[in-house]
C-alpha cells in the first residue's frame, strides 16, 4: 500500500527542512511525497532541491491558493493513500505512515484521522493547543467539529470519486471536504486516538480575526449548500469549541 504525502509551500524557507526531512524519516517503506510550490521566492525551492532525491514529484509553478494546489498535488499522486503535510508542519514521530498503514488494513475504512498539537513557531516542544479529535458521527459537522486536516488520510479513489478541495472556499475548503466526504456521502472513517502531528501556529486561516470570521461564515455556508441543518448560532459555538484547545494538553508528546 503506497502513501502519498502532499507538501504545498510558498515561501517557508524557515521550516520547509522540517517537514522534508519529517516525511523522509518515516520507516514506512512506500512513501510518495509530492511538493508543490507556488512560486515561492525565498530561497525555499533551493532548500527544496537540496532534499530532491527523497521527492517523488516537484511541481513549481503559480496558483490560486493553498487549496489548489494541495488539489494539483492530488491529481499528481499515484499511492493508494493521500494525506497532507504543510511546510509548517511536521509528523510527531517516524512511525507516523505505519500507523496510518495499519489503520487502512480493512479495505471498508475510506477515511482515518487522528490529533494534533500546534505549536510555538521557533519550539517546535512547546505546545500551545490541542486540538483532540473523536469518532465521527452524525451532527458533529453541524456543531462545528471537523478532523484535524494535517492528519487525516484518504483513499485516493475517493478523491476520484467525490472530488477534491472546492476552490469557492477560500479557509475553509478542508471544512467543505471532510464534511462531504463523512457527513454527505458517508465514507467510513476510523480514528486514531493520538497526537500525529506538529502544526506552527500562525496558519492561513487563523492568521487574523478577520480570517477567523471569514473562515467561519464559509463554513456556515457550506453546511446549508450541502443540506445540514445548522443554526443561527453555528459560528458562535465553532468558535468556542476551540477554547478549551488552548487549556488541554496531551498525554504524552
Amino acid at each position: 500500500m503506497k502513501i502519498s504525502v502532499i507538501t504545498v509551500v510558498l515561501n517557508a524557507a524557515d521550516t520547509i527542512e522540517d517537514t522534508l526531512r519529517s516525511v523522509a524519516s518515516q520507516t514506512y517503506s512506500s512513501v510518495e511525497h509530492i511538493v508543490v510550490d507556488g512560486g515561492s521566492t525565498d530561497g525555499t525551492l533551493s532548500i527544496i532541491e537540496r532534499h530532491r532525491g527523497r521527492i517523488a514529484t516537484l511541481i513549481a509553478e503559480p496558483d490560486r491558493g493553498i487549496y489548489d494546489a494541495m488539489n494539483k498535488g492530488i491529481d499528481a499522486a499515484s499511492g493508494d493513500l493521500v494525506g497532507m503535510l504543510n511546510a509548517d508542519d511536521v509528523y510527531i514521530d517516524e512511525h507516523v505512515l505505519e500507523k496510518i498503514a495499519r489503520a487502512f488494513a480493512d479495505p471498508a475504512i475510506g477515511a482515518c484521522y487522528a490529533d494534533l498539537v500546534y505549536v510555538d513557531r521557533s519550539d517546535l516542544d512547546k505546545i500551545v493547543r490541542y486540538w483532540q479529535s473523536c469518532p465521527y458521527t452524525d451532527g458533529l459537522f453541524e456543531r462545528g467539529w471537523l478532523p484535524a486536516h494535517p492528519t487525516f488520510f484518504l483513499r485516493r479513489e475517493l478523491y476520484r470519486r467525490y472530488g477534491g478541495f472546492d476552490l469557492r472556499y477560500r479557509f475553509q475548503a478542508d471544512f467543505e471536504l471532510t464534511m462531504r466526504l463523512l457527513a454527505v456521502h458517508k465514507v467510513r472513517s476510523v480514528y486514531l486516538p493520538e497526537v500525529l502531528v506538529k502544526m506552527r501556529m500562525g496558519g492561513v486561516s487563523n492568521r487574523s480575526v478577520w480570517n477567523v470570521i471569514q473562515g467561519n461564515l464559509e463554513a456556515y455556508r457550506a453546511c446549508r449548500l450541502h443540506g445540514l441543518k445548522v443554526s443561527p448560532l453555528f459560528i458562535a459555538r465553532k468558535i468556542l469549541s476551540r477554547l478549551p484547545q488552548f487549556f488541554r494538553r496531551p498525554p504524552v508528546v
